[in-house]
């Protein structure tokens, strides 16, 4: 982090706001930050798992330190302990008069309307965001959405130019529209170079904990590579753990999803899946600092460098040139808008 740059973090322990208010810090005696937006100050709050998640958290935190250390921009952070702290952590922010309060997960989507309708003078980003029923998305909230189909296409084709038995997994965390996503362009990607292929899929559950229940991961691998699976994708957060492990295990390979995840499980993760939440969460940042923010949903795909999968550098070595330049020449069709991924 340059030394103009200023992040702070602190734990959530409460769900009452005159509690978390009593939590924050003293005001900090790091170097002010200097840079073109260094009077707008922005508010993190991380999803399950928090910063260390090697997944998108992970990712968020680089959009803002990035954006920390290149705009100038103040950054404090908030890890909830619990589901009931996310509006709380929100609220404090706001009511501090943040220029920007950030929401990281799809599950933060009912709890930025409310307080965003709270306060409509501050600006409000989540990602994963999933708009309300009646579409009444609030004008100071922008949902930072991503084509994460495109991304999965590309590793699905990784596994079915892969694959030496012609059946690849597919496990997913909570079993909902959002997951569905991952599963269709996985599937479509299998199938675009390998016709024959056969796509095992299960799901880790119904509620949020399908994302941290690497035991039920495990289980869901197993299960596929008794099947025949030998390559394996997971979109099921730290559930994905598991399915690391029984690839190992059972001598399959598997394919890490949102960020690079190689070093969960060397030898055996031969690719990931990348959506750049960093990307979308530091051009957010920007578009505040030179005021032109806007509310509704904003999309991240292949084009918009919003989403890709590990193809370059050691943790790629698993890849073949061949496959490398067929999987980038599909790319390629699907910037160009020849080939559209099926997203359910």
């Amino acid at each position: 982090m340059a030394r103009a740059s200023k992040l702070t973090i602190f734990a959530v322990a409460t769900s009452a706001v005159a509690a978390l208010t009593a939590l924050l810090p003293a005001r900090s005696h790091e170097v002010v930050p200097h840079g073109p937006h260094q009077n707008v100050r922005v508010g993190l709050v991380f999803d399950v798992g928090g910063r260390g998640d090697k997944s998108f958290n992970d990712a968020a935190y680089e959009g803002v330190a990035r954006a920390a250390a290149e705009l100038g921009v103040q950054v404090e952070l908030l890890e909830p302990t619990g589901a009931e702290d996310r509006e709380a952590a929100m609220r404090l922010f706001a009511a501090r008069g943040f220029d920007l309060v950030i929401g990281v997960g799809f599950i933060f989507s009912t709890d930025v309307n409310v307080v965003a309708r709270a306060f409509p003078q501050t600006r409000f980003a989540c990602i994963d965001y999933a708009p309300p029923m009646d579409g009444a998305i609030p004008p100071n909230v922008s949902g930072l959405t991503f084509r994460e189909e495109e991304g999965s296409f590309l590793v699905g084709a990784v596994a079915g130019l892969t694959t030496k038995k012609n059946h690849v997994g597919f496990v997913g965390g909570m079993d909902i529209p959002l997951i569905h996503k991952f599963e269709a362009g996985y599937r479509a990607g299998v199938l675009a170079v390998c016709p024959t292929c056969e796509v095992h899929s299960a799901y880790a559950g119904t509620t949020p904990e399908a994302f941290r229940d690497p035991v039920k991961g495990k289980a869901l691998a197993v299960s596929q590579i008794s099947q025949g699976a030998d390559v394996l994708y997971h979109a099921s957060g730290t559930t994905g753990h598991g399915v690391f492990e029984a690839s190992r295990d059972m001598g399959a390979k598997a394919i890490g999803v949102d960020s690079d995840q190689y070093e969960e499980m060397p030898g055996t993760v031969i690719t990931s899946m990348i959506k750049r939440g960093d990307v979308a969460v530091f051009e957010t940042v920007k578009a505040v600092g030179e005021g032109r923010f806007q509310g509704g949903l904003r999309s991240f795909g292949l084009a918009d460098d919003g989403v890709g999968y590990v193809s370059q550098g050691p943790h790629a070595d698993a890849i073949s040139d061949d496959v490398r330049a067929q999987v980038s020449a599909l790319a390629d069709r699907i910037k160009r808008g020849e080939l559209k991924v099926p997203s359910k």
